[in-house]
C-alpha cells in the first residue's frame, strides 16, 4: 500500500481524489490536509507521497515543505510552469532522493488531445487554443492550455514554421487572447463547464479542431491514481503523464 497526504482535501478535486484513492486496492490516504491544517499532519501520517491540489499561491511552498522533509509530491495545482518549475529543479538537486510529478491535466483524454495537437502542428500555419472552465477558476489560462501552447510552439519551431500569421495592430481591449510561446490562447470562464479544450488549425482553405471536454471530476481520478502509483520510480522532477501512459 502506497500511503498518500491529499493536501486540499476539502476541494473539489481533493475530494473526489480521496474518494478515488480509498477506493484503490494499493493506495490508502493517511493524511487530508486542508486551509489551516499543519503540514506536519504528512509526516505524522507517515505519508510516503503528497497529492497537491490546493491553490496557486500556496501549492510552492506545500511542494518546498515536501521536497525538505523526504516527500515525494504529485502537483495538480494549476499555474505550476516557469520559475516554480526552475525552483522545484534546484530543490531537487539538494535533495535528490526525492521525486515530483507536475501534471498540468489528468485527463487521459486532455493528455491525447495534447499529443494530436503535436503531431497537427506542422502541417498548419495557423493555430489557436481556447479553453473553458467553470468560473470558480482562480487561474487563467489554464496550466493545459499553456502546456498545450508550449508543445504546438516546440513542434512547429522543430518542423522550421515561423510565427503565427496576425496582422492585428490594435488591441486595446486583449480580444486576441494571450500569447504563450507565440501560440495565441483564449479562456472562457461559465457556469456548465467543467474543464474542456479546442485547438483550432488552420491553412488555405481549410480548418481542422481538436476538441476534449471533461464533464466530470472523476475523469481525472484515472490519471491521478496513475501519477500516484508513477512517482516514487520517476526520479527528479517529470512534467505531465504523456510518459507514465
Amino acid at each position: 500500500m502506497t500511503r498518500v497526504a491529499v493536501l486540499g482535501a476539502k476541494g473539489r478535486m481533493g475530494s473526489t481524489s480521496v474518494a478515488a484513492i480509498e477506493a484503490a486496492e494499493d493506495l490508502e490516504v493517511v493524511a487530508q490536509v486542508d486551509v489551516g491544517d499543519p503540514l506536519d499532519a504528512i509526516t505524522t501520517a507517515d505519508a510516503e507521497v503528497a497529492l497537491d491540489f490546493t491553490q496557486p499561491d500556496v501549492a510552492l511552498g506545500n511542494v518546498r515543505w515536501c521536497i525538505e522533509n523526504g516527500v515525494n509530491v504529485v502537483v495538480g495545482t494549476s499555474g505550476f510552469r516557469g520559475d516554480k518549475l526552475d525552483e522545484v529543479r534546484a530543490l531537487l538537486a539538494d535533495n535528490p532522493s526525492v521525486n515530483v510529478l507536475v501534471v498540468p491535466n489528468f485527463s487521459i483524454g486532455a493528455v491525447l488531445l495534447m499529443r494530436f495537437a503535436v503531431d497537427a502542428a506542422k502541417y498548419f500555419e495557423s493555430v489557436e487554443v481556447i479553453e473553458m472552465h467553470h468560473p470558480n477558476k482562480v487561474d487563467a489560462p489554464s496550466g493545459t492550455a499553456v502546456r498545450t501552447a508550449e508543445l504546438i510552439a516546440e513542434a512547429r519551431a522543430a518542423a522550421g514554421l515561423g510565427p503565427v500569421p496576425d496582422a492585428t495592430t490594435t488591441d486595446p481591449d486583449g480580444a486576441r487572447g494571450a500569447s504563450v510561446a507565440g501560440i495565441p490562447v483564449h479562456a472562457i470562464r461559465a457556469r456548465g463547464y467543467v474543464a474542456s479544450q479546442e485547438v483550432v488549425f488552420g491553412d488555405a482553405g481549410e480548418t481542422f479542431t481538436i476538441r476534449h471536454d471533461s464533464h466530470d471530476r472523476e475523469s481525472f481520478m484515472p490519471g491521478v491514481l496513475t501519477a500516484l502509483r508513477a512517482v516514487g520510480a520517476r526520479p527528479g522532477l517529470t512534467v505531465g503523464l504523456d510518459d507514465l501512459l
